[in-house]
């Protein structure tokens, strides 16, 4: 017995404990396993290190593509309410661009851009031509569209806010990935604050974010632009970055003008009276149409832009020589006179108001219609926006206006 005890304690003295074996059974069945990878792995054809950072990048390349997040609004820049079907101006479509490139900033998505603007026939004299009856189809809807890239470089706009055109085959496989994922995928989020949408994870995980802004118009999500603070791009930003040919016919006939100065005279689409009761005619700016006029213009303009300067005018005023008599004073100069450049790349008066915003753009001094910043010098100085107050037109000049 005692025999026994002894053997059993020399055998308790050198078995290790239990833990110990389950320690050193898991070691040696991971070197195991390792060594058989390793050795699968290194005998794969055409390895090396190289084809590792390879694959480590392509990895990450699609982890990264199938967790990006959109943006989308629809397919028109401005569906007003109920008036879907009408067209806005160049300006206001641009507002609510601006507007949606702001929210996919704010929402660190990239913004899916309608790939047309529909072009208002007002303010195109190629969608008057093209109104009548025995037009094509194809002449009527070139007339009432024209394509996004060909008015903004993508590129550029890109390099501040990623965006890609709702006819790219990247949104068409996004858009039916997404579909399939159902409300894993796309969410529709009207009325839905920005801050939730940005802040919640609910939203933040959703591969599509289908974003259906204000029935009224894309830019009333950016009704406090007044409060600067929260304005994250200029109002510069879109004129700056137009379509590449649009820029160099821009740097062409800027080249040609060599020093000068420049005055927007807007007219025809905002000189609009009405009778009021009496027979009177009233209109919402009272001081415009006397103001726009070349002998209140030459008044206006007298301090700030010396005689015999090169001065070239942007106007959607139709009246053939209307601002005729300024040639007075100054060397006249209009788009007009640059038609062998124009005339190959321009297509619609949108493209041509964009040639001839960054003309101005590039003058010495540069007069606006209305007042759009303090520090902006202008020809009225009646309010650009609406005050929906009809007065009686005003015509003749105050004592020492001029």
């Amino acid at each position: 017995m005692a025999i026994y005890k002894t053997q059993k304690g020399k055998l308790l003295q050198r078995s290790p404990p239990r833990s110990s074996i389950v320690i050193i059974l898991t070691a040696t069945i991971t070197c195991i396993a390792f060594f058989y990878l390793a050795s699968s792995f290194f005998s794969s054809k055409g390895f090396s290190f190289s084809t590792i950072k390879t694959n480590l990048q392509s990895s990450n390349s699609k982890n990264h593509r199938g967790s990006e997040k959109y943006l989308y609004w629809g397919n028109k820049i401005d569906c007003p309410g109920k008036h879907c079907e009408s067209c806005a101006g160049l300006g206001h479509q641009e507002s609510s661009l601006r507007c949606a490139l702001e929210e996919a900033i704010f929402l660190q998505r990239t913004f899916v851009m309608p790939s047309r603007m529909c072009i208002n026939p007002i303010h195109n004299q190629k969608g008057i031509l093209h109104q009548s009856s025995d037009a094509s189809s194809e002449e009527r809807w070139a007339a009432s569209f024209c394509a996004m890239d060909s008015l903004y470089d993508l590129d550029l706009i890109s390099e501040t806010v990623p965006v890609i055109l709702d006819n790219s085959k990247q949104w068409h496989q996004v858009l039916s990935t997404s579909m399939k994922l159902g409300s894993r995928g796309i969410a529709n989020v009207q009325g839905v604050s920005r801050d939730d949408l940005r802040s919640k994870s609910s939203y933040s995980n959703i591969l599509l974010l289908n974003r259906t802004a204000s029935p009224l118009s894309w830019f009333m999500e950016c009704r406090d632009r007044n409060n600067h603070s929260a304005i994250i791009l200029s109002y510069s930003f879109l004129p700056l970055i137009a379509a590449q040919k649009l820029r160099n016919a821009a740097e062409k006939i800027k080249a040609l003008l060599g020093d000068y100065d420049a005055i927007h005279v807007r007219r025809g689409d905002i000189l609009k009276t009405r009778k009021d009761r009496f027979g009177i005619d009233r209109t919402l700016h009272p001081h415009l149409d006397r103001d726009t006029r070349p002998e209140f213009i030459l008044c206006r303009i007298a301090k700030w832009v010396p005689p015999e300067r090169t001065l070239f005018i942007a106007s959607n005023e139709r009246t053939p020589g209307f601002f005729a008599p300024l040639a007075s004073r100054y060397k006249l100069a209009y788009s007009s006179n640059y038609s062998s450049i124009l005339d190959p790349v321009v297509e619609s008066n949108y493209q041509l108001f964009m040639v001839e915003r960054l003309i101005m753009m590039g003058a010495k001094t540069f007069i606006r219609t209305y007042k759009e910043d303090d520090n902006d010098l202008s020809l009225t100085d009646d309010p650009k926006k609406n005050t929906k107050e009809w007065q009686i037109p005003v015509y003749k000049m105050d004592t020492g206006e001029c």
